[in-house]
């Protein structure tokens, strides 16, 4: 019985084109952030005052753009992602309907439909122009089992029986919550929200996956969901490894692609975390597939997992050989989308994607059963430790899955870092909302900084091993209670809702320094040092007051607000000679002055504000002590060289230089490349010599081999003092032996590279350093001076 009749059936089909050359053109339009128009002259001046703007004047008409409508733009944006994924039947009137059913009235305006001969996509699409919260979507989810039932019979009954029918509704800058109880009524339809995260990462897969993503979205959309009722039923051999039952097989390209699924490190995938797969490598995967078309072919196996959360696979044994506990069979597999789960080889089995002998050839398997992911990521990273590399941010990302359940302090502690730069890219209601890079979703900033960030940060506590150390005041862990799953969530929660207050307060009250790409606060820099100031003033306040890890996050962020305003009402109004100096700063220890100077800007309005490392780099910068230390060491080192020659010679006289041959040989060839540099630089009134170019260790190699040796004419020599008397100083620890009495000299070498590199202003010597120079030239020169002190 009909559900339409033939005229509702035209109008739905003249609304829908398959003409190749018409979706070409219909792509390359919706591609456009811009909607264009031809109009005479006469329009387009009357156009141009309702805010288009010209592109081109032709002779007899002018080409006209403006932008579009967020809203006429996320529609286009998905049109051209389910065309870039092989969809070649399709809407090209935006005022496109379906009925589902057979009264008047009773049809609903789809934004987009997409149909192939195995799939139909009727999509809905709502979006904002910038992030708020969701409004009701009752006009949507109302009724919409019935409906999608009705349009299911409209389907079949246009294009025939056998296509799954699936409707999506898709959003752009809506915060929503997916478990409320709207959203609960439309799950239980089988539809699929299509948010910020799924476009993202279908962006991902056709850049990565080029003309075969079609494979890894069908399964995102239609998981676990059968591809038909008749099971694929395989040889193979049963076997147990590990206390885990497998399956050894061959199969079908072709087959393994509809059923296989990947669990890349996405958002869009995080009902299945842990994850752990990387987007396939393009250059690759076209290389596979041209290596398999010239007779190529790959004899290891594929690593799979078989879920079973929705269908079953089953093993029929046919016998057991005496001499082995594996035994042959049928392997019964539901012909389900997502039901093999790949773990290693995604690269070989889509490499076969476009290959002419993916339905001809049998690549093989070995498959295990229900695996957790936790165990899927174990044989992950046990495969890929040891072939390429995980990449460094993918790492640190898995450390939450690595190590959350680790029985030492420091790895849970990685872990729970982890876990906290994901809570605040994932918080709905945090500034930083999808703004972080995470696995395989790449953002506006990048997740090292943050992790380096709580690293150094006294937010949480340090540990080596069990042992915990560190500053503990600021901690937002409680390091005693030890049900450490429960401690990590509790910390967890309040240290994202802490740093999301904090970043909150900038987005809401100074949006010109929040929504500056690369600035103070949203960039790599600015990330370690936003958050290293916000561990320095949440330390600083808890010393002072009763804060503790059990204070809210809310009294928390206000014990500091006033500390964070100075600093961003500072930048607000930075002069432009300091703003450019601070943004063109370069190297690894940009961030470290960047954090420095927040809390040197906080200092100059709260002077009670003194951190000590920032004391200490505020040492660091007065050219006054350089200038000191630097002079105490120039003395202390021509000291050296002059009692370490001297010495040596009047033991050895015309023999000295053969004796220390071995330093000589260095120096001499210390002296060629210097004078070799000076050549070339252009500098030729000094020849560098061999006694010039002694350095602190090699006069410790000296002192510590003639320690005690004494002149052979001893007579001649009364009251010769021995290195040992003349260079054992005792820095604080005793002496107690020879390395005690030379420990000062390692000592001094460290802090003369800091005295002797006047380019660097961080890694300068501060007070404490310059006294330990005093008190050494002191021993050698009672009556040398340097005032400073």
């Amino acid at each position: 019985m009909s559900f339409i009749n033939q005229e509702e059936i035209a109008l739905v089909k003249g609304k829908l084109t398959s003409d190749v050359s018409k979706l070409g053109k219909l792509y390359k339009l919706k591609n456009s952030p811009f909607e264009k128009r031809s109009v005479d002259h006469q329009t387009a001046k009357n156009l141009i005052k309702q805010g288009w703007e010209i592109e081109k004047t032709l002779a007899t008409k002018t080409i006209v753009r403006r932008q579009k409508d967020y809203a006429i733009r996320f529609i286009d944006d998905v049109w051209c992602q389910l065309y870039n994924l092989g969809y070649r039947t399709m809407n090209f009137d935006e005022a496109f309907k379906i009925p589902y059913g057979s009264q008047e009235g009773e049809q609903s305006p789809i934004d987009i439909i997409a149909i192939d001969k195995e799939t139909v996509f009727l999509i809905a699409c709502r979006s904002s122009g910038l992030p708020q919260k969701a409004p009701s979507f009752e006009d949507i989810f109302d009724s919409l089992s019935q409906r999608i039932d009705g349009y299911r019979k409209v389907i079949t009954q246009i294009f025939g029986k056998g296509l799954k029918v699936k409707f999506i509704f898709a959003t752009r800058n809506l915060r929503v919550e997916s478990e409320s109880s709207e959203f609960e009524r439309f799950f239980k339809t089988g539809s699929f929200y299509y948010n910020d995260n799924t476009y993202s990462y279908i962006n991902s897969l056709i850049k990565s996956y080029k003309g075969v993503a079609h494979y890894q979205f069908l399964g995102l959309i239609f998981k676990h969901e059968l591809i038909n009722s008749n099971k694929i039923e395989i040889p193979c051999v049963e076997g147990d490894m590990g206390g885990k039952k497998y399956y050894m097989f061959s199969i079908e390209p072709s087959l393994l692609l509809k059923m296989g699924f990947v669990l890349h490190r996405t958002k869009a995938n995080e009902a299945e975390f842990p994850t752990y797969q990387r987007l396939l490598v393009p250059q690759r995967l076209a290389g596979i597939t041209k290596y398999i078309d010239n007779g190529g072919y790959f004899p290891n196996s594929i690593i799979l997992n078989f879920s079973q959360k929705r269908h079953k696979i089953s093993f029929e044994p046919s016998n057991r050989t005496t001499s082995s506990n594996s035994r042959f069979g049928i392997l019964k597999i539901p012909n389900a989308y997502s039901i093999a789960y790949i773990i290693d080889g995604q690269h070989r089995l889509y490499g076969y994607a476009n290959s002419k002998y993916k339905d001809t050839n049998t690549i093989p398997a070995v498959a295990f059963n229900d695996l957790s992911s936790s165990e899927q990521l174990e044989i992950f990273m046990d495969i890929n430790q040891n072939q390429k590399a995980v990449s460094p941010s993918l790492r640190l990302d898995l450390e939450e899955d690595l190590f959350w359940d680790s029985d030492r302090a420091d790895s849970r502690l990685k872990a729970l870092r982890s876990s906290i730069i994901k809570g605040i890219s994932v918080s709905a209601d945090g500034a930083l909302f999808n703004k972080i890079s995470i696995g395989e979703d790449a953002s506006a900033l990048p997740f090292k900084p943050f992790y380096n960030a709580l690293s150094k940060s006294e937010l949480l506590p340090s540990a080596k091993g069990n042992k915990y150390e560190g500053n503990l005041a600021g901690s937002l862990y409680d390091i005693t209670n030890e049900n450490h799953d429960q401690e990590m969530r509790r910390a967890k929660k309040s240290i994202v809702s802490f740093i999301n207050l904090c970043y909150n307060f900038v987005q809401d009250n100074y949006p010109e320094i929040f929504n500056k790409n690369q600035y103070f606060i949203v960039s790599p820099r600015g990330t370690f040092a936003f958050i290293g100031v916000i561990s320095s003033l949440n330390t600083f306040i808890s010393e002072r007051t009763a804060l503790s890890y059990n204070t809210t996050p809310r009294e928390r962020f206000e014990a500091l607000e006033k500390y964070l305003t100075a600093l961003l009402e500072y930048i607000r109004v930075i002069p432009k000679d300091e703003e450019e100096r601070q943004l063109t700063l370069l190297g690894s220890g940009a961030d470290i002055r960047w954090l420095r100077f927040f809390q040197l800007i906080i200092n100059k309005r709260f002077s009670e504000y003194e951190p000590l490392e920032l004391v200490d780099w505020k040492e660091r910068q007065d050219e006054d002590l350089q200038d000191t230390g630097r002079k105490y060491g120039i003395a202390i080192e021509k000291h050296m060289k002059k009692v370490v020659l001297s010495k040596i010679k009047l033991m050895y006289k015309e023999n000295w230089e053969l004796e220390i041959n071995a330093i000589k040989r260095d120096c001499q060839d210390r002296a060629e490349k210097e004078n070799e540099k000076n050549y070339k630089e252009g500098i030729k009134k000094h020849q560098s010599v061999w006694t010039e170019m002694f350095n602190i260790n090699d006069y410790k190699t000296i002192i510590d081999k003639y320690w005690v040796k004494l002149p052979e004419d001893e007579a001649d020599h009364p009251g010769f003092i021995t290195f040992q008397d003349e260079f054992s100083i005792d820095i604080g620890q005793g002496l107690h032996g020879k390395s005690d009495c030379l420990r000062w000299i390692s000592l001094f070498n460290s802090y003369r590279n800091l005295w002797a590199h006047e380019g660097t202003k961080e890694t300068r010597l501060n007070r404490e350093e310059v006294k330990f120079l005093e008190r050494i030239n002191q021993h050698f020169e009672p009556s040398y001076q340097v005032s400073y002190f």
